[in-house]
């Protein structure tokens, strides 16, 4: 089965998909555990699950007959690298401006 990768920020993008992203950023879940929380089937959160995998936001380990989702670390630090990028080019931006308008 070929898995393709999905841009973080859109698979957060999906409400669903970011409420239970929070749910498991709060702590480790299994998806019983989840829907129990949401007013969704158990599929379609094992769905919005698989997105957030593709994303590469959340990992997955069995404990017995459960399959336990946590978030990936590597991923979020992904997605603070994309804020931390744009906070420093808009702080540029902001920057640039205010010394053009000091300028004139």
């Amino acid at each position: 089965m070929t898995t393709y990768a999905v841009d973080p920020w859109v698979a957060l993008g999906d409400p669903s998909r970011k409420r239970i992203f929070e749910y498991v950023a709060a702590r480790p879940r299994s998806v019983a555990e989840i829907a129990s929380e949401l007013p969704i089937s158990r599929p379609a959160v094992s769905q919005h699950l698989k997105v957030l995998r593709d994303a590469r936001l959340v990992l997955v380990h069995a404990e017995g007959t459960r399959r336990i989702h946590r978030v990936d670390p590597d991923g979020l630090r992904r997605l603070r690298a994309d804020l931390d990028a744009f906070w420093g080019q808009a702080l540029d931006t902001f920057k640039q401006i205010a010394e053009e308008e000091n300028d004139s």
